[in-house]
């Protein structure tokens, strides 16, 4: 049997990530990964440093594979290790090599930008609730998405819009 097709879906805090990855796992009745730093930060107990952006990291890459064992047909990825690297970089100014490895190493078939045309929702976990963030982040994503030569598209609209927007694109 053929491996699973990984998707990632990539973007700016409070884009639609999880909703999407959630969203098309349900449809397709495939897995999906959580973004880890999630539960990570909410255990965490004090402010994160920058030795923990490669603990999430590994643990990120460790739940992705681990997920992609029960994945027939699709693996859909709120966020990868871009993600730590663009974080990291802006808050610490420095990135941990084995990140930028294994982003090197990993592969996708498909990248999901999700554009910054929902609606900021606060969380605690959340840094940037300006606009203007939120594109800089979103034009990060992109220069990465581009770099990575996997094919890529900016899905944008309400959640059901998304939802069909990225069922066409598979």
């Amino acid at each position: 049997m053929a491996e699973a097709k990984r998707i990632l879906i990539l973007g700016p805090e409070s884009t639609g990530k999880s909703t999407l990855a959630f969203d098309l796992a349900n449809h397709f009745g495939e897995p999906w990964v959580p973004e880890f730093a999630r539960e990570y930060l909410e255990h965490l107990g004090r402010e994160y440093r920058y030795e923990d952006m490669v603990k999430i990291g590994k643990g990120q890459v460790n739940l992705e594979d681990k997920l992609a064992e029960k994945a027939e047909k699709y693996l859909f990825c709120d966020t990868d290790l871009r993600v730590i690297h663009i974080w990291s970089a802006h808050r610490f100014g420095k990135t941990d090599p084995w990140v930028l490895e294994q982003i090197k190493q990993r592969k996708y078939d498909l990248i999901l930008l999700t554009a910054t045309d929902l609606p900021w929702e606060p969380d605690p976990l959340r840094e940037y609730p300006e606009l203007e963030m939120r594109e800089y982040f979103l034009d990060l994503y992109k220069k990465l998405a581009e770099d990575s030569g996997f094919p890529h598209f900016l899905v944008s609209g309400n959640r059901d819009e998304r939802l069909q927007e990225a069922i066409k694109l598979l």
